[in-house]
Parts: structure tokens; C-alpha cells; sequence
């Protein structure tokens, strides 16, 4: 069964507001209270989530001495080198041709400079690529065939990075959906569709014809709805991490596989400077992931730290930039629904925040920020809305 795109679109709507005719009570903004700008432990690191299970050796590097960058890509690496990580590096969900493209960028407070590297095939650490153009070459941002022949000269290995668990899920999509052509969310071309029930009969169907092509597919029972939330809600996923010692030197860096099924080419914002990440010596290091289109039109990581230098506590500064895209919208729920970031601050003081536009992407599993400072944790974001963006299961009722 063939669809167009416009069908995608449609189906991706019903399934994102299928519940959302009850939610308007869930979806107002969070009462956020001042953060009081209090100093906050050094040496600390902070990370998204995925960045967890990596901080330890990191921190004990960056403890003992080791150079800021170093120990902040030493977190990064580790989801970039799991296969099962399908939002970073190996194994990462492709473009709409099957391809793994990865990006990423880098910046080094102590010596003030910057790397980064765009729409890379066949090169795993994508984040030690742009730490290489910093340091090897008199440019910031290599891309495409150009940043993958460089890694290759510097002595990066090629190879596949397309896993067979990343292939499954590509062909899933590839069979049952269209692609990123069409209009986006910003655009004055998007329509609300309300659910009805030939709407809600027909989105049901496409759901069973979907698990029907995962099974023939090969994709395991108790993974074909995970596989199908995927399709249904490409994954932005993506790991920064910030580092900052007891001498008060700070870096950052940001890597990602890129939104899935995305157009060949395409880069979100991880590596772009300013946007994914940004690090200043005399303020502090910022990073995002999320909605990375939606971060470039606010060039969120630099907003949160020129907000840092102007006296704002990092929750306040990464807040504003939150609602710098919510702006950018007119407040109009149907459409931020949509979408989703979190923005993670890091003050040259030690003080830090973690904030997200929507409490998480699914309800019981919250946006979350990895620290360490000496006690390693997990933390839950501050959040803007409450309630979560791209609700699912897509049930119509």
C-alpha cells in the first residue's frame, strides 16, 4: 500500500493529537521560579542523559588534571561507540537513503577555538573529527566528502555504520511512510487536522499494516512498536557535554546521527557553533539537544551564554531561550507540540541547569540531565510546559 506525502503528514498529525483534544488543561507553561545564582562544586561535568554511564572515567580524568575537551569527549565517545546508541555514531538511524550521516562540534574555552564537522559518512567519532579540525587545521567547519577524506588523513578508520538493527527499522520507514519533502511545522502551509473517525479508522489500519511489514521485515515482536514509534516520530536524540575543572577552564561538545530519515545533506544544529554548542572562558558552556531546526533559528547555546554574561543564573538564561522558540510560534500549542529540546548550562562558578520545553517524549520517562561533581547523578529537567511533546502510543479514541 503506497502512500503519498501528504498522507504522512496527515498520519502524523492524528497520531500526535489523537489525545490532545483533553489536553489543553496540560499544556500550560510551568510556574519557574528565579534560580538564585549561587556557585555551584568544581571540577564538574554535566551531560545528557545518554552521557550517564560514561562519566566516571571522564571525571576522574578531568579531576586528576586532564585538559577540559579531553574529558568531555571521553563522555561523548562512549554512546558514539555503541551500536545500540541510535542517535549517535555506530548505529545511528540513517537518511532517507540509508545512509548514516553524523555531525558535531567542539569548543575549547582555554585557548578560545573551535571545530566542527557536518553530513560525515563512514567516520565513527565524528566528536575527535572536529576536535582534529581544531587542532590540525586553520579552518572551524569541514563537511561532507571534504571532513570525511580529512578524518581518513588523519587517521580515522571508514567504516559501515549502518547496524542491522538501524537497517530494519530504515526499510520499516522506507515501506511504509514518505519522507521530510512537504511543509514544516513553521510553515504558514501547515494545517491543524482534526481528528475524526474515518481519520482515526484509517490511521488504525496503517498501524496494523505497519506491524505487518515489521514482522516480514524480521524486526523482533517485542521491538516492532518501538521500531514503529520511531517511523511515526523520527528520533532527534544526539549527547553534549560540558567540563569545567577547579582552575575554573571550561570546554564543550556536541555529537549526533541527526534527525532520523532526514534529507541527505541536511544539519541540525549540533555542529553548528552557537547552536548545538557553545563555550565561552570568561562565562561558560552551553549545549542542546532536541528539535535541532528549531535551535538554529534561536542560536540557542550562544543565547544561553551571552544570557550567563549578562547576569542571568543558567536556569533563567536557558529558559529564556525555551521561550525565544516558543516566540517564534506565537505560543501555538498545536504546533510546539511537536517538538521538543533541552538545553543543558554550565556556569564558569559551577552553577548549572537543565531545562526542557516538554517534560519528556513520553509520559513516565522524563527529560533528564547526567552530573557529576564529585557524586555522579541523574536529574530531572526543569520544564517549560507540563505533559509530554509527540504523545504516544498514537490510539486514537
Amino acid at each position: 500500500m503506497a502512500f503519498s506525502r501528504r498522507d504522512f503528514l496527515s498520519t502524523a498529525v492524528i497520531g500526535a493529537v489523537s489525545l490532545g483534544m483533553e489536553a489543553e488543561e496540560r499544556k500550560q507553561p510551568q510556574s519557574n521560579k528565579s534560580e538564585t545564582p549561587v556557585a555551584g562544586k568544581r571540577p564538574i561535568m554535566i551531560s545528557a542523559a545518554n552521557g550517564f554511564d560514561y562519566m566516571e572515567e571522564a571525571y576522574a580524568f578531568l579531576k586528576n588534571g586532564g585538559d577540559t575537551l579531553d574529558a568531555a569527549l571521553k563522555v561523548v565517545r562512549g554512546p558514539e561507540d555503541d551500536p545500540n546508541e541510535d542517535s549517535v555514531g555506530l548505529g545511528g538511524l540513517p537518511n532517507e537513503e540509508g545512509v548514516v550521516e553524523l555531525d558535531s562540534c567542539c569548543m575549547h574555552g582555554p585557548t578560545r577555538r573551535a571545530g566542527s564537522v557536518g553530513g560525515v559518512r563512514n567516520i565513527k567519532n565524528v566528536s575527535l573529527v572536529a576536535q582534529a579540525v581544531m587542532e590540525h587545521t586553520g579552518h572551524v567547519m569541514l563537511v561532507g566528502e571534504g571532513a570525511e577524506r580529512f578524518a581518513v588523513a588523519r587517521g580515522f578508520p571508514r567504516e559501515n555504520l549502518l547496524t542491522e538493527h538501524s537497517r530494519k527499522i530504515w526499510l520499516l520507514w522506507k515501506e511504509t511512510h514518505s519522507d521530510w519533502w512537504g511543509p514544516g511545522l513553521s510553515s504558514p502551509d501547515w494545517k491543524k487536522r482534526a481528528l475524526g473517525s474515518t481519520h482515526a479508522d484509517e490511521f488504525l489500519r496503517r498501524l496494523e499494516r505497519m506491524k505487518e511489514v515489521a514482522a516480514d521485515i524480521g524486526i523482533e515482536p517485542e521491538q516492532r512498536m518501538v521500531a514503529i514509534r520511531k517511523v511515526l516520530f523520527p528520533p532527534t536524540g544526539t549527547i553534549h557535554c560540558s567540563a569545567l575543572n577547579e582552575k575554573g577552564e571550561i570546554s564543550g561538545t556536541t555529537t549526533t546521527s541527526g534527525l532520523a530519515w532526514k534529507l541527505p545533506g541536511r544539519c541540525g544544529d549540533s555542529p553548528i557553533i552557537g547552536a548545538g554548542c557553545y563555550t565561552d572562558q570568561d562565562v561558560g558552556s552551553a549545549g542542546a539537544t532536541g528539535s535541532g531546526e528549531e535551535n538554529i533559528k534561536v542560536a540557542g547555546a550562544h543565547t544561553i551564554v551571552e544570557n550567563m554574561r549578562h547576569g542571568m543564573s543558567p536556569l533563567d538564561a536557558a529558559m529564556d531561550a525555551l521561550k525565544r522558540i516558543v516566540r517564534n510560534y506565537n505560543g501555538d500549542m498545536d504546533r510546539l507540540r511537536f517538538m521538543d529540546m533541552t538545553y543543558y548550562a554550565l556556569r564558569k562558578d559551577g552553577a548549572y541547569a537543565g531545562v526542557s520545553l516538554w517534560d519528556g517524549y513520553e509520559v513516565g520517562k522524563p527529560h533528564k540531565i547526567a552530573v557529576h561533581d564529585g557524586t555522579r547523578r541523574a536529574e530531572k529537567t526543569v520544564s517549560l510546559f507540563s505533559g509530554v511533546s509527540q504523545e504516544w502510543p498514537p490510539t486514537p479514541q
